[in-house]
């Protein structure tokens, strides 16, 4: 039962981590404008993210508008796309095939060994998803802080940290955590089958010696 609980814990984490992933993937804010500086004043606030870009007027109006172009845009963000969307479809097919190899659900129960062996897929699919997620959201961040620092940028054209990096962050964690529970769970089950498979073997042995000392001759 404590096992069942641990891979029950490993799959909601990686279900929640999977649901933060695909909110990061659609949200604008995964880099925001800039207020540093002395001399600022903003009634417009710009946000940017993977598919489009917003306006946030002081009023409460927000404008947005799609990318128009996939090549024209830069390498960092055709990249952090194609990872995000990657990590989307492992997770969904993760959590796919760790419903089959978890212990709680009866498909499969005549084979346990197969069984355990199709979570720890799914476990797997969850760690690539959540690293895949974690590459895309740190590069991102990196090219932030890149062209915040650098000094040909103009003050009022920098950009920092969108929330959804924080979201992003948060996600592959969870992702990771749920994915290794999965996986350590169903490994250290099935050391633990080899060990009592080892042990009784001795005594099979010495049964079956018995029972040749027992057996009457014709």
């Amino acid at each position: 039962m404590a096992n069942s609980g641990f891979q029950l814990l490993g799959y909601f984490l990686a279900l929640g981590g999977w649901i933060g992933i695909i909110s990061t993937t659609v949200l604008p804010q995964w880099k925001q404008s800039s207020y540093a500086g002395d001399a600022i004043i903003m009634a417009v606030g710009l946000y940017e993210g993977l598919w489009m870009s917003c306006a946030s007027q002081s009023t409460g109006q927000v404008q947005c508008k799609i990318f128009d172009s996939l090549l024209s845009l830069d390498v960092h963000i055709q990249t952090c796309r194609a990872l995000m969307v990657i990590s989307v479809l492992m997770g969904f097919i993760a959590i796919i095939v760790s419903v089959v190899g978890m212990k709680c659900t009866k498909v499969g129960d005549n084979n346990p060994s197969t069984k355990s062996k199709i979570a720890i897929s799914g476990g797997s699919l969850f760690l690539l998803s959540g690293v895949c997620t974690l590459v895309a959201v740190s590069w991102y961040a990196t090219q932030v802080s890149y062209h915040f620092f650098d000094p040909s940028t103009p003050i009022n054209a920098r950009y920092e940290f969108g929330p959804a990096l924080f979201v992003g962050w948060a996600a592959a964690i969870l992702m990771m955590l749920g994915g290794s529970f999965l996986c350590c769970s169903c490994v250290n089950e099935e050391r633990r089958g080899q060990q009592f498979y080892r042990q009784s073997q001795p005594s099979t042995a010495r049964e079956a010696d018995l029972l040749s000392e027992t057996s009457f001759p014709d």
